[in-house]
């Protein structure tokens, strides 16, 4: 960089949030020699540069000086954003090791066998990738039935086991398919023992991809638990809820004490009443694994909605999803057939991705409130774009992902901020959208790789939102004033800056009430500009049709949307879907705006005069010591936020 571009570099203020400088730390900055556990961490402007550099040397996206220096621009003003996998990831060791994996947010998988859609989610959890997985009936009834004289796997800790597993992420998962194996494969032991004794002791660094390890302890409870469930099906076929309760567990060992994030996303048949009461706690007995996944329904057709859907709306369960498939299929924005995505299996685990069996794709994000004009808007996208672009033609070390994502080249380039927007902003985006779509055109064409399937999207940008402190994607604020919590390992040294800081920490809580020693949840006092969009001035119909107007306005992919809502709001949104669901909204979640029944919930709406009070106590956090800053990668995970 010329020593005048780097002048201009340095005269850009990061417009941070109240909390976006600690969320940037925690989330995206690591330590200037991975090898040295007291080395400084990266300051913003670091992260910046070796995004830009990793762009440069890794990806090979051919950018000019100045396209550079406007790129890191962009990315430090907070105008556009590659994704959180790529703020962590790209520019490292990791990159050159694991290719497309260590740069992909979502990806998607059919359970219609019984080991390979286990062995691979687990794989791209521990990656850091969101997944979604399809268990409906049609595909898991494809399962064979579970041995007669399945027993599965049994802890032996001594040299003299059947399987020492090794500490790497491809041991934990040879131990799942060893398990899966025993339930499933006549050539297979049906019972077997395994040793941890290779396994990284608890706080023991992680090196590359970054992070400390848990221990053994979380696997070998995860695969006792998994042993369980297939145990209760010996001589019988998995049913959909067995499946949700494996990948479940599976995304349970990936949280590794807090050492990742898990997201997922179950998606099964609207009539399949053990799924859809599987999230009920007014049932009781729901095991704590399942609070890993968002749950959502697979439904083409609004009319043949049962009303059982709608009983956990009402405060006593998690409200499901929709997931219109037959929609996602046919069209991009709406109305638009020129892109049709015959393939398309389900969803990431916020349901802003279109995705086909074993895919993956990368995503950005632009702050359209900090646009200044159409002409940079198009510039900040052409710019993420390449950048997706690129990404998208690494190699994988899964083949059948790697032909997947090469072919349809799928990516989403979002909008956050968008109800902070002004409606100037806001009309910019169906042009900018028919651009982009003839610069892949043509750029995709003189490299000779194929356009890609689908280019833009509107995902929730919980925490990428948090750094300038926009509203995420196209939600409303939640309220004027508010509890933003967040989510820390309990081993963090930023727990105790935290708590310095003024802020309330405590352990995190299950479903069944008891505390998580390994997550602690950290209070934020939150307030966003005056004249913000609300929620409380949003019926849940202005919501939805928010949605509307931006599936058919910039995405092609999904609009990725937690719409809050009253229970006296039920049957009004009722009627509103029965005329415009079906030919409108490839996916949809819901959440009460208030007596929801979470405890801990991310945002909990507070007075001014509550808020004033806990910021009279709190002291704003501007920096961390290296001592102070473990690399949490909750980043990397893509988890949905919002919901």
């Amino acid at each position: 960089m010329h020593q005048s571009e780097q002048d201009d570099k340095n005269k850009i203020i990061t417009p941070w949030s109240t909390v976006g400088y600690l969320v940037a730390k925690r989330t995206y900055a690591r330590r200037l020699n991975e090898n040295d556990p007291n080395s400084p961490t990266e300051e913003w402007e670091d992260v910046i540069d070796r995004v830009v550099r990793g762009a440069r040397e890794q990806l090979n996206c051919g950018f000019s000086d100045v396209e550079e220096a406007r790129l890191a621009g962009y990315l430090l003003s907070l105008k556009g954003s590659v994704a959180g996998r790529f703020l962590w990831q790209l520019g490292t060791s990791t990159v050159g090791r694991l290719g497309l994996a260590s740069l992909q947010n979502c990806a998607c998988v059919c359970v219609d066998e019984p080991i390979r859609p286990f062995t691979w989610a687990m794989d791209m959890l521990m990656l850091g990738c969101g997944v979604g997985f399809n268990i409906q009936r049609e595909y898991v009834y494809k399962l064979p039935k579970v041995r007669e004289e399945f027993v599965g796997a049994i802890r032996q800790d001594s040299a003299s086991a059947d399987f020492i597993v090794p500490d790497t992420r491809e041991g934990w998962i040879k131990l799942l398919e060893y398990t899966l194996r025993a339930a499933f494969d006549r050539g297979a032991k049906a019972k077997f023992t395994y040793s941890t004794q290779l396994v990284r002791g608890a706080g023991a660094p992680i090196r590359g991809f970054g992070g400390t390890s848990s221990g053994p302890e979380i696997l070998c409870e995860g695969i006792g638990n998994i042993n369980k469930v297939i145990a209760q099906r010996v001589g019988k076929q998995l049913r959909p809820i067995d499946c949700l309760d494996i990948m479940n567990i599976v995304g349970s060992i990936v949280v590794a004490g807090n050492v990742r994030r898990s997201a997922q996303i179950a998606i099964g048949d609207m009539d399949d009443f053990q799924y859809i009461r599987s999230k009920r706690w007014d049932l009781g007995n729901i095991p704590n694994w399942r609070s890993n996944s968002n749950n959502s329904v697979v439904c083409n057709d609004f009319s043949l909605l049962p009303e059982e859907i709608w009983k956990g709306y009402m405060g006593n369960g998690e409200p499901f999803g929709l997931i219109n498939l037959r929609l996602a299929r046919k069209e991009g924005r709406t109305g638009d057939r020129n892109y049709p995505d015959k393939e398309v299996i389900g969803f990431n685990p916020c349901a802003e991705q279109s995705l086909a069996n074993y895919e993956t794709c990368c995503l950005a994000e632009i702050f359209l409130p900090n646009i200044s004009s159409k002409s940079e808007l198009l510039d900040v996208a052409t710019l993420l774009y390449r950048i997706c672009k690129h990404s998208l033609n690494l190699p994988c070390h899964n083949k059948e992902t790697e032909a997947i994502v090469h072919k349809n080249q799928r990516m989403g380039i979002g909008i956050t901020g968008y109800l902070q927007a002004t409606d100037e902003q806001r009309s910019w985006l169906s042009g900018c959208y028919a651009q982009l779509r003839a610069f892949d055109e043509s750029y995709s064409s003189a490299r000779g790789w194929p356009k890609s399937i689908k280019l833009t999207t509107v995902k929730p940008s919980g925490t990428l939102s948090l750094l300038p402190g926009v509203t995420p994607g196209c939600h409303p604020a939640y309220s004027q004033h508010l509890i933003r919590r967040i989510r820390l390992a309990s081993s963090s040294p930023l727990v105790s800056t935290i708590r310095d800081s003024g802020i309330r920490v405590e352990y995190a809580r299950g479903f069944d009430g008891t505390d998580d020693k390994a997550t602690v949840v950290a209070e934020f006092p939150f307030s966003y500009p005056k004249g913000t969009k609300l929620a409380k001035d949003m019926s849940a119909v202005d919501q939805l049709d928010v949605v509307r107007r931006l599936q058919a306005e910039w995405s092609d992919n999904a609009v990725s949307c937690t719409v809050y809502y009253r229970k006296e709001e039920l049957d009004e949104i009722k009627e509103y879907l029965k005329k415009h669901y079906n030919n409108s909204f490839k996916s949809l979640s819901f959440l009460l705006h208030s007596e929801h029944g979470f405890e801990q919930a991310p945002l909990e709406e507070i007075t001014e005069e509550e808020y004033n009070k806990l910021m009279k106590k709190t002291k704003l956090i501007t920096s961390v010591s290296s001592a102070e800053f473990d690399s949490d990668d909750e980043c990397i995970s893509g988890i949905c936020p919002v919901k």
